[in-house]
């Protein structure tokens, strides 16, 4: 437990999958809360208040149970990412409630191919033409489920582009984290600076919930906390430019999501654009295995 994680590709695909997961029951959560599908619409900043309150509950209580070892906080670099993260999450709750959760989820994930371009000038990693190629092959897809022209970029298609933009620099500053502190101490302290940000944010904002939207507000505080372990290890086993592609499964979890509670079948633009992202990251993964086998 006193050391770094160790480089482990596999085993940080794995992890992104399962954050993807998450993620995207998050923004379903969201979306119901405001939308008003449990209640009276909840203000964005208000839902990513409660993501941060349950989330530092649900790790600080384990924190309670595992007693871990803690090292030098790097404060500065944990408050930008922490500014990034919630900035970027507050914008993605808020493009959930404007246009479809598919489309959201496509737009905001674009963000792999911010942190990729950010890891370049940024951490000085390099980034070969498979790798360039995945990432466009990915976004390529991404692209299709936005469907250009079907009037569906829309305001709240912008809010999700901001939403990837700063999700895809918060990145950055966590691949800087992993290098110097172990992922929970950065889950610890990331959460903690993010209650009092969002709880500064929320004072003037702040609505009585409703019993259904506690229990959902709690989810996606639960939720986020499991995503947040899931990418941080993650990220600390691998490049940047490797692993955040596999993000991308966050769509396939959005659509299964709707299709189970909402019966909204994704229809063959949504497979294709969804066929083309895996067949990226399976590219990613593949060129990955050839270079540890050397």
């Amino acid at each position: 437990m006193d050391d770094l994680p160790t480089p482990n590709p596999r085993l940080a695909m794995a992890l992104m999958i399962c954050a993807t997961a998450f993620i995207a029951a998050t923004t379903l959560l969201a979306k119901a809360i405001g939308t008003g599908a449990l209640g009276a619409p909840l203000h964005p900043i208000q839902i990513t208040h409660a993501r941060f309150l349950f989330a530092a509950l649900t790790l600080g209580s384990a924190a309670l149970l595992v007693r871990p070892h803690f090292g030098p906080v790097h404060l500065k670099l944990h408050v930008l990412r922490t500014t990034c993260g919630a900035v970027g999450v507050t914008l993605m709750f808020a493009s959930v409630a404007f246009i479809p959760l598919s489309d959201a989820t496509a737009i905001s994930f674009l963000n792999p191919v911010f942190a990729m371009i950010f890891a370049i000038f940024l951490l000085g990693e390099k980034v070969g033409p498979v790798r360039w190629s995945a990432a466009g092959i990915a976004m390529i897809g991404a692209l299709i489920l936005l469907r250009p022209g079907s009037g569906a970029i829309a305001p709240g298609a912008l809010l999700a582009l901001g939403a990837a933009l700063m999700l895809g620099l918060e990145v950055i500053f966590i691949k800087r984290l992993s290098r110097r502190e172990r992922p929970f101490q950065i889950l610890l302290v990331n959460n903690a600076i993010g209650l009092i940000i969002a709880t500064l944010a929320v004072l003037t904002l702040w609505e009585p919930p409703s019993l259904h939207q506690w229990i959902a507000l709690a989810g996606i505080g639960v939720f986020m906390a499991l995503a947040q372990t899931c990418f941080l290890n993650s990220v600390a086993r691998a490049d940047a430019s490797f692993v955040v592609p596999f993000s991308y499964a966050t769509l396939l979890f959005a659509a299964a999501y709707d299709a189970m509670i909402f019966n909204v079948i994704p229809g063959a633009t949504s497979f294709l654009g969804a066929g083309i992202i895996i067949a990226g990251a399976a590219l990613l993964a593949w060129r990955e295995a050839r270079i540890a086998k050397v």
